[in-house]
């Protein structure tokens, strides 16, 4: 094992031991998961892309209700269909398999004609900005395996996040930032770096809904003044440099010094990229922040842009509530409510910066929903009913980046369970968002326990029909 590839924790146990009189302890922790000084120095491919925002629904957004409707399931609506699982396969409360028709309707959109729920009105504004992908597919129904895939390309081993990934193969655009962060993260292995160095972990962060509440621990300088802070910074250097010529050189505690330097910096610069206060009412206005549904989220869209505009290489935004297994009629339109606005806001903000063009917008979640309803009571009306999960097919936007606009791409059979053509794996999209960031995946490795490992393991292929 090298120097470089020692766990985190090791590093974070050393940064405690020699940060004495420093105010910022907590900070300077992070500030070890951002500390992005260079990637990984490959060669790389005409890039259409330079920095990602993934917006992950959490718990699986039905895609029958919002973007692939079915009119077969729709004239079958209440009536009991063929079930297309393996008789050994049992989904609690879809015993029936009665077909659920998507009671809001869901039409064509723009001059492309992409189909998009009347849940969404704001969304159809961009219509032709997004590529709709409909034949999406996973390998797990469960939760936690799935986001686990969705976010690693793995369910079952801990492995580097996409993001991680991203960071060690471009490093970092600003260096007073991370190039990773993750807004209200959804899990530790979603923005771990697992066995790559762990200055390409995430950046947890939570929004801050009041000037009061911080976004990451100890971010205001506790010492009342910079300048006391510098001299505070000064004396831990100094006893730092003196204990590494005692070690003779040692990578991990050059990281922890080039660490808290940041920690430094970022009490500097971040407070002010994350005050919300100085835009103007029509941004706030466009993102919905201020709205009674749509404030949270409102809030973290408009910092993932400015995160972005920023530097920030990959910024991923959670928003959850999507596991719909009853009362699907009563909770989706709340859901839609409170995130629309926020996620059209950001499509029209980042391109009337010019921003659309190099940044890529992906917005999934880790399955969908099943075309048969789920009646968890066993005795509620079709009305109250809900969706099982669904991995074998769901639906996935992008936008911007160098994927074609307007375009849908994907088909699903007449119930919407299988998909028939334009079919794309986790690990296909993993590798098409690699190549838009002009990144081979499959040279985008790091050698651990003996083999080379990447995002994509060993499958993944590019999806060349949706490229711009």
């Amino acid at each position: 094992m090298t120097m470089l590839q020692k766990p985190f924790f090791n590093r974070r146990q050393m940064l405690q031991n020699l940060s004495c009189g420093f105010g910022s302890l907590a900070l300077a922790d992070i500030a070890h998961a951002m500390n992005q000084t260079s990637g990984a120095q490959l060669p790389l491919m005409a890039a259409k892309a330079k920095r990602v925002i993934f917006l992950f629904m959490a718990g699986g957004p039905s895609q029958h209700d919002l973007f692939d409707p079915k009119e077969y399931i729709r004239k079958k609506h209440g009536q009991p269909i063929d079930s297309p699982l393996r008789k050994e396969v049992t989904q609690v409360g879809t015993e029936k398999f009665l077909a659920l028709g998507n009671a809001v309707p869901v039409k064509p959109r723009g001059n492309s004609g992409i189909m998009i729920s009347d849940l969404m009105p704001q969304l159809a504004t961009v219509a032709d900005e997004i590529c709709l992908l409909r034949g999406m597919n996973a390998d797990n129904p469960q939760h936690a395996s799935a986001t686990n895939q969705f976010h690693t390309g793995m369910f079952t081993e801990v492995r580097p996040s996409m993001g991680s990934w991203i960071s060690y193969g471009l490093g970092t655009e600003n260096q007073n930032l991370p190039s990773f962060v993750s807004i209200h993260a959804p899990g530790l292995r979603t923005y771990g770096s697992g066995f790559l160095p762990a200055s390409h972990q995430g950046t947890p962060l939570t929004v801050p809904l009041n000037d009061k509440v911080l976004p990451i621990e100890n971010l205001r300088n506790a010492s009342g003044s910079e300048a006391t802070q510098r001299q505070r910074m000064d004396l831990t250097k100094k006893l730092n440099r003196r204990l590494l010529d005692d070690l003779h050189g040692d990578a991990n505690m050059e990281g922890m010094i080039q660490n808290m330097e940041l920690a430094f910096r970022m009490q500097i610069t971040t407070p002010q990229l994350v005050d919300l206060s100085k835009e103007t009412k029509s941004t706030l206005d466009l993102y919905g922040v201020g709205g009674k549904d749509s404030d949270k989220h409102g809030r973290a869209c408009l910092l993932a842009r400015k995160l972005s505009e920023s530097g920030v290489r990959f910024v991923q935004v959670t928003m959850d509530g999507w596991d719909h297994h009853d009362n699907i009629q009563g909770n989706l339109p709340r859901l839609c409510q409170q995130t629309d606005r926020p996620i059209a806001g950001l499509l029209k903000d980042l391109k009337q910066r010019g921003l659309l063009e190099d940044t890529l917008v992906l917005w999934s979640g880790e399955f969908g929903r099943t075309p048969w309803s789920q009646d968890l009571s066993g005795t509620a009306p079709i009305d109250k009913h809900g969706r099982e999960h669904q991995p074998e097919s769901f639906c996935t936007w992008m936008a911007g980046g160098g994927v074609k606009a307007g375009f849908t791409y994907g088909d699903t059979d007449e119930m919407g369970y299988r998909v028939v053509n334009g079919k794309i794996h986790i690990h296909d999209l993993h590798a098409t968002i690699l190549h838009l960031l002009g990144l081979d995946h499959t040279k985008l490795t790091w050698r651990h326990i003996g083999r080379d490992y990447r995002l994509t393991d060993v499958h993944g292929e590019v999806v060349k029909e949706i490229l711009a």
